[in-house]
């Protein structure tokens, strides 16, 4: 089992450079890619239980912060749908070799739908695995569900404080965040990854309705989909339980692109 190596890396020139924090392990390929989500950090339960994964069989893997976010320097207010996709983008091009089975969770599930689209024919993406994954969740997540006072509030004030079930300490949501949100809407369209992809989600689910997740096939036409409901799953999806349904879809999404030809080098 190969070490845990910490690295940081700037992303930005001038007023926009930030310092992203990175945690990579070497080993073998594909490699596991980890997308945290909003104000979520590579910390956590499911981030580690990658890592876990990974190590338990010689594979290579990779987390990191966001900026504004865990160990990553920078403002969470500056934050973006468009800052956080370049940073994801510049870490798996900087600090990541060879193909990766990207896991994204909640928005990380938005943003590597986008990474792989930017990325579709290069070889990077071998797979996706989807956590409750909150696409178009600036407009139809947030903006679309809340009430006229909210609107009011976070274009008069810049931004919103939203409640959360899951801190004590409510969301900051700005208007920047909202706005740059819609540059990278999903809609109507089609996406097209080129990979298989394995989409997990709880019914429980109050942040990412489980059928706001299932609309999400119908845009996956053209590839490979499965998709995992877990009746009484919450949005955390990090039981005991979750863990081993999340490891199942690691190894068979591996284990489908490995299906098919596709050799991987470490």
């Amino acid at each position: 089992m190969s070490a845990v190596e910490t690295a940081r890396l700037t992303v930005g020139v001038g007023e926009k450079a930030r310092e992203i924090a990175v945690l990579r392990r070497r080993g073998a390929l594909p490699g596991l890619f980890w997308l945290g989500g909003f104000r979520s950090d590579m910390a956590g339960t499911k981030a580690s239980a990658v890592d876990a994964f990974a190590a338990a069989r010689g594979l290579a893997s990779t987390r990191f912060d966001y900026s504004g976010h865990g160990e990553s320097g920078g403002d969470f207010e500056d934050g973006t749908i468009s800052r956080w996709l370049d940073e994801a983008a510049t870490v798996l091009d900087r600090c990541v070799q060879g193909p990766q089975i990207v896991v994204g969770s909640s928005m990380g599930g938005w943003i590597a739908l986008l990474l792989a689209e930017m990325r579709r024919g290069s070889g990077r993406v071998a797979g996706l695995v989807l956590i409750a994954p909150a696409y178009d969740m600036t407009r139809a997540l947030m903006w679309d569900k809340w009430d006229q006072s909210a609107r009011d509030e976070l274009m008069v004030k810049g931004a919103y404080h939203e409640p959360s079930d899951y801190s004590d300490e409510p969301y900051l949501v700005t208007r920047q965040l909202i706005e740059d949100g819609d540059r990278h809407l999903i809609g109507d369209r089609l996406i097209e990854t080129g990979c298989p992809i394995h989409i997990l989600q709880g019914m429980a689910d109050t942040d990412v309705p489980w059928r706001h997740a299932a609309g999400l096939v119908s845009h996956l036409a053209s590839d490979d989909v499965v998709m995992t409901l877990v009746k009484d799953g919450d949005h955390r999806l990090s039981r005991p339980e979750d863990i081993e349904r999340l490891e199942a879809a690691l190894a068979g999404v591996i284990e489908e692109d490995n299906g098919g030809q596709r050799r991987w080098r470490a």
